[in-house]
């Protein structure tokens, strides 16, 4: 899948982040979603990466399309992945659950 590099502000950011927190947080409402949404199971084995000195960021912009923007840094990317965006949301719910 292609990725597309696009140069967002961190503010203009966070103030498109709070339109996605609403969307998400009415998505998890609707009892039953996170049993339509099948996650795939992580991998077994964990690549062997680089050390990140700055926190990273991803924030799922669309889960039907798989969009997902990270940042590191001032760093940002967006990419589509759906089975990503997927593994995410579902980490969010089961965290959302434990609490």
């Amino acid at each position: 899948m292609g990725e597309k590099n696009v140069n967002v502000s961190r503010r203009a950011f966070l103030s498109r982040a709070s339109l996605g927190v609403v969307i998400a947080g009415a998505a998890a409402a609707v009892p039953g979603l996170g049993a339509v949404v099948r996650l795939p199971a992580a991998p077994t084995t964990t690549p062997d990466l680089p050390l990140v000195a700055e926190p990273l960021v991803a924030h799922v912009r669309d889960l039907a399309s798989g969009e997902v923007s990270l940042m590191v840094g001032t760093d940002h990317v967006v990419l589509r992945d759906a089975n990503l965006a997927a593994r995410l949301y579902g980490a969010a719910l089961a965290r959302r659950r434990e609490r």
